[in-house]
């Protein structure tokens, strides 16, 4: 059993946008062998909202919080986030505060307000990460029970677990884990140009329509390589790609209908874990092309 403190983040909370990430993150995990130490009275990161004018120490402040609530509950332990918006925010924070001591100064003045303080000392990694580097691809492959045989699968990495840190090993222009990911499923990894396409992000709120003529690239792509189902590690990717499908057909005379789903889900199916652990219930666009796998 490899344990973790667990950072959910506000879109994977029950009823949220990304709430079937985190049932098949749980459903995974526990397949898997690991034990997630959820932080007692997390906040938000602060992810979008906190590079929109919030101002840098407010933004990093937030996760400096949780790094001295996980500290006080769990010690070093390596803190693990799902979603690539919180890490992306955690990761940044992390950094700051090992290499710039009036960061970690002026954070720890801020923390004092609520009682805390934080003196570093604990990893941050995206659950991809894990897998990767503390399982590996071999293992991941081995636990499966019913390969996803014939199922195409574009793996949509987004931009926040590609860049500016990406997951180490890997190539910045082309990432490749996504697809080994796939792979060992035993469903086939198709060629995806926008792999690391921006999908607008927040701007699908303020910016519509420039967002959704992004959306519809990626959805183009994915597509044009024969793609049965979208897989992404990031919820914001997830929510745009799959549930602007509708407008982005209205809007560009398309007709798109395809599945947009987390590398979680998959692996919760290809063990065994059928649909509802998987949480492929949970779905806007239906994963119908999954269900003999269920």
């Amino acid at each position: 059993m490899k344990e973790y403190t667990f950072y959910p983040g506000c879109s994977s909370e029950k009823g949220a946008s990304a709430a079937n990430m985190e049932n098949s993150v749980h459903a995974m995990c526990q397949m898997l062998g690991i034990k997630l130490h959820e932080i007692d009275d997390w906040n938000c990161c602060s992810a979008s909202i906190g590079y929109a004018g919030g101002g840098e120490l407010p933004r990093m402040a937030l996760s400096a919080r949780n790094f001295a609530l996980a500290k006080k509950q769990f010690g070093n332990r390596d803190l693990v986030a799902t979603c690539a918006a919180c890490w992306l925010g955690m990761r940044e924070t992390h950094e700051r505060l090992e290499e710039d001591q009036q960061v970690k100064a002026d954070l720890n003045e801020a923390l004092q307000a609520a009682g805390l303080s934080y003196d570093g000392g604990i990893k941050t990694r995206h659950m991809v990460e894990v897998l990767i580097e503390d399982f590996g691809f071999d293992a991941l492959k081995a636990k499966v029970t019913k390969p996803l045989t014939g199922i195409k699968v574009a793996g949509y990495v987004g931009c926040q677990t590609n860049r500016p840190f990406g997951v180490a090993g890997d190539n910045f222009e082309n990432p490749q884990y996504l697809d080994k990911m796939t792979e060992a499923c035993g469903a086939t990894a198709v060629p995806f140009e926008k792999k690391v396409a921006c999908c607008g992000g927040a701007l699908a709120f303020s910016e519509n329509e420039k967002s959704c003529a992004l959306i519809r690239d990626i959805l183009q792509s994915a597509v044009d390589n024969g793609a049965d189902v979208i897989s992404t590690p990031c919820p914001v990717c997830q929510l745009n790609v799959e549930v602007y499908q509708d407008k982005v057909n209205k809007m560009f005379g398309t007709r798109f209908r395809i599945p947009v789903v987390y590398y979680s889900q998959l692996f919760v199916l290809a063990w065994g874990g059928g649909w509802q652990k998987a949480a492929l219930h949970q779905q806007v666009v239906p994963a119908d092309v999954l269900k003999k796998f269920a």
